[in-house]
């Protein structure tokens, strides 16, 4: 390995020459503490950054030893160094080009496995982008030279090595790293006291705004729900026992079919919204670390115009004109129904043990059908989930959390019932049964559910089916959470509330290329996705780390791989 004073040396001798110079530059330097890697140099000053990592000794950086060996410590550890590489490298502004600067991607409000800083037994790595400066298409070398000697030093130090006077704080980080234990705990009790999800007494569920992720200054935090009009605690108060927090007491909403009423503006969809979040842990500070939900939950929602392949959506949508196969639903332009229907399927064949509805969000003719309505249309191929919902309950054993704000018929079906007013809960299951036996015993016609099927689910075997031609360049990438690119094709995500990160959309797309490409036919597509989302859990970005991959990314959940992968229009399935 060669030192800094060569690189530096190098650099001054590469001033005014061709941009193409600078990769003479690629490999490894060492600068006595740390090592800097320069692993892709980008080809003129407009294009991409350069690729480069900085390899850090764990003595060095003195992270405990023990960290190292912890997996959910190490994930901990590398999502802190990146929020604090992100705080650092932003206090540096270059002027234009003519300076380098680092960067590193932004994080949000969840704690995740980042391959922008990664921990290995002995070493920590953190990757970033580096502009090389230039003034038009000249290497200014000089630039770049001081910025090798002097601000790479002091970044790496502040940004990494914890015994600095301005290095990051250990007490932070232990901080950081009891709060990812304490929810990963929290999501092993729901599992194990049949438990979708909890909600601290006291948490902060609403948010900034619309746009914002930040907690909500004066918000009202979450209280324990009493019974309505008793005043009573509730049986949905309970009390765990993590390891770093201590007892703590909450809401935990049980298995089964959980209903959330309320009036406009209550607080109905702020919950839901916390909980569909809740699936990945939160940074201390945030409000919701306290909140979990089961890691496998999926919302799902209406989204007209998406792709549909090979679904089985025979559940919800039986004989249609024209005689079309609804166990095996092709289309590339789905009705609000039948692509909640798609979306409802896939989530039970991926293995889904949640459902997460908002009526705000779904379209109205799949969750329900009056009974004025059955009698005046007798040909509906529509079966709605109202007449589902429970065998859904019994048959898979998937639980279902949704909103209603405008229909009370979903109040019969429900194991329990929660009453929003002025974001404060209420149990309110006892009420909803009085009414609901009300209105059975006024009605002069009551629907039946509909009978369930053998064979409620088909898995689909995924096939061989390349992007199409990439032109010049072969594109893999996504565009915020919302879109993915391959090549000439996008995938719209945007309905896929889950993916929360950049990196982990970044993920997803190169995931979706490697699973279309090397398809061999003999493999589910649940299955195939849930190999992806193994190794990204597991922290092994190797296969995602090189040559022409990415350096920010973020693990997806196996839930969001499969959703996107199913909206992908040139995917090729059948049957399994």
């Amino acid at each position: 390995m060669r030192d800094a004073d060569e690189l530096i040396r190098k650099t001054k001798s590469l001033d005014g020459r061709s941009y193409g110079g600078y990769k003479q530059l690629v490999g490894q330097w060492s600068f006595g503490d740390f090592t800097f890697a320069i692993d892709r140099v980008q080809s003129d000053p407009f294009a991409p950054p350069s690729a480069c990592r900085v390899l850090v000794p764990l003595d060095t950086a003195q992270i405990p030893a023990e960290i190292a060996t912890d997996r959910l410590a190490r994930i901990a550890t590398g999502d802190f160094l990146a929020r604090r590489a992100r705080k650092i490298f932003g206090t540096r502004r270059s002027s234009g080009k003519s300076e380098a600067q680092l960067r590193i991607a932004p994080v949000g409000q969840e704690i995740l496995p980042r391959s922008s800083v990664t921990l290995s037994e002995d070493e920590l790595e953190l990757r970033v982008q580096v502009p090389f400066p230039a003034a038009g298409r000249r290497i200014l070398g000089r630039n770049f030279a001081r910025f090798l000697d002097y601000d790479l030093c002091e970044l790496v130090y502040k940004t990494v090595c914890f015994g600095e006077e301005d290095g990051p704080d250990l007490a932070d980080l232990t901080r950081h790293i009891h709060t990812l234990k304490d929810h990963a705990a929290l999501q092993k009790l729901l599992s194990e006291r049949g438990w979708v999800a909890f909600v601290a007494d006291g948490a902060l569920l609403a948010r900034a705004s619309g746009i914002s992720d930040l907690p909500m200054k004066n918000a009202v935090p979450f209280r324990l729900p009493t019974v309505l009009g008793e005043g009573a605690p509730s049986p949905l108060v309970q009390t765990v026992e993590l390891p770093y927090s201590g007892k703590i007491s909450g809401m935990a909403i049980p298995q089964g079919i959980t209903v959330i009423v309320g009036g406009g503006y209550h607080g109905k969809s702020t919950l839901l919204e916390a909980l569909e979040r809740a699936v990945y842990p939160h940074i201390p500070g945030d409000g919701r670390e306290l909140v979990a939900t089961l890691p496998d939950a999926i919302k799902v929602r209406a989204e007209d115009g998406r792709a549909i392949t090979a679904t089985d959506i025979s559940l919800f949508i039986g004989s249609l004109p024209g005689g079309a196969d609804t166990t095996e639903f092709f289309t590339e332009n789905a009705s609000g129904s039948t692509s909640q229907a798609a979306a409802i399927t896939e989530a039970i064949e991926c293995g889904s043990r949640a459902l997460l509805i908002d009526e705000d969000t779904s379209a109205t003719n799949l969750l329900l059908r009056d009974n004025r309505m059955r009698q005046l249309v007798r040909s509906e191929p529509i079966i709605p989930l109202i007449d589902r919902v429970g065998g859904i309950r019994e048959e898979p054993g998937v639980s279902t959390i949704m909103v209603m704000g405008g229909s009370g018929d979903f109040l019969d079906l429900a194991d329990q019932v929660l009453l929003l007013e002025n974001y404060l809960p209420y149990d309110a299951t006892a009420r909803a049964r009085e009414v609901s036996r009300g209105e059975a015993a006024a009605s002069s016609t009551d629907s039946a559910a509909a009978p369930w099927p053998q064979q409620a689910v088909r898995k689909r075997l995924l096939l061989s089916c390349p992007p199409p031609p990439a032109g010049r360049r072969e594109k893999t990438r996504a565009e915020g959470t919302a879109t993915l690119r391959l090549n000439r094709e996008e995938i719209d995500i945007s309905a896929l509330a889950q993916v929360v990160d950049p990196g982990q959309a970044e993920a997803i797309a190169y995931a979706i290329r490697t699973l279309v490409t090397d398809a061999t036919g003999k493999e589910t597509i649940a299955d195939a996705c849930a190999r992806f989302a193994t190794e990204f859990a597991s922290s092994s970005w190797q296969a995602f780390a090189a040559g022409r991959y990415p350096a920010f990314l973020a693990a997806p959940r196996l839930q969001d791989i499969f959703a996107a992968l199913c909206r992908y229009r040139h995917l090729k399935a059948r049957s399994a």
